[in-house]
């Protein structure tokens, strides 16, 4: 059995777990993920399991441009910086576009996680399950937490809509990973566990599982094959992730500092999603590059399959 394969059984084992302890202790989660201890959890558990994908993108920086020596990593470095800082600068200015386009490029994004072969719909579905479907159960929770990073007028009008829209998504979601596991029954199954978290699951603890457990590990299998898939590449890998994850963090602790003054849970939301946003577009700059050629080498032009 391969690792990917091993990732994805692993995924769908916690999300079940998961989401059907949202169904059975619904109201301790709640109340365990409410206070600011459980925020800090979840915040902990995206930087130290699902940032660290974002890290190799070194490793294909050196791939697809030839990327040594100083010069060279400085210059990406300010492009990769320049591009987070320019996120930033739009969620001050016009926090609306923010969301609307952290949302669709995350959704975007996610699309990019079922094996190769999948259709469109059903990616773009499986991409979109984690921003549509929490608001069919939990949609005052999502405007609550939209409103941490626009005004509360637009975060409940965002909230409303993606609930009106949450139950066509979920019948065609669910129709989606029907068809598809006629021909592939592993993203099929992933399809389900990745909408039954989505739905059941308080929307914080299902995006963090979502995140960590199948996006983040995922993308760290496919960059460890990408690299050669042996310990060569296990050791390349860490080294590569070392010097990124160490900035993140200062960068982070420098961020968390400026937003002292907010109330916690605010300041912990903005940082955790405005830096989430910060990374993803130059990440996926890069990353959007590879998937699309079936995370095929130069040197290796077979796409990599399960």
């Amino acid at each position: 059995m391969t690792a990917l394969r091993i990732q994805g059984l692993l995924f769908c084992a916690i999300a079940a777990g998961v989401a059907a302890a949202g169904v059975v202790v619904a109201d301790a989660l709640a109340l365990a993920l409410g206070g600011t201890t459980g925020l800090l959890v979840l915040a902990a558990l995206i930087l130290l399991l699902g940032v660290p994908h974002g890290a190799l993108d070194i490793v294909f920086a050196q791939e697809l441009y030839g990327v040594h020596g100083l010069r060279h990593w400085c210059g990406f470095t300010l492009a990769y910086l320049s591009a987070g800082l320019l996120v930033v600068l739009i969620w001050h200015t016009m926090p609306q576009l923010f969301l609307l386009g952290f949302l669709l490029l995350s959704a975007l994004h996610f699309s990019g996680d079922p094996a190769p072969g999948t259709s469109l719909v059903a990616r773009l579905l499986y991409g979109g399950a984690m921003i549509v479907l929490p608001a069919l159960l939990h949609e005052n929770e999502m405007a609550r937490l939209f409103a941490f990073l626009v005004l509360p007028q637009a975060a409940m009008l965002l909230a409303s809509f993606l609930h009106e829209i949450s139950w066509p998504w979920l019948l065609a979601t669910a129709l989606a990973a029907a068809w598809q596991s006629r021909t592939h029954w592993l993203t099929g199954l992933e399809m389900a566990a990745a909408a039954a978290l989505a739905l059941l699951a308080p929307p914080l603890l299902a995006f963090t599982v979502f995140f960590c457990a199948m996006h983040g590990a995922r993308h760290i299998v496919r960059t460890w094959h990408y690299a050669g898939a042996g310990a060569e590449s296990t050791t390349r890998l860490g080294r590569a992730a070392l010097l990124p994850m160490l900035g993140t963090l200062i960068l982070g602790g420098a961020a968390a500092y400026g937003l002292r003054a907010a109330p916690l849970e605010a300041g912990l939301m903005q940082l955790v999603f405005v830096g989430l946003a910060a990374l993803t577009v130059p990440h996926m700059a890069l990353v959007e590059q590879v998937r699309w050629s079936g995370w095929a080498r130069r040197d290796a032009p077979s796409p990599l399959n399960r």
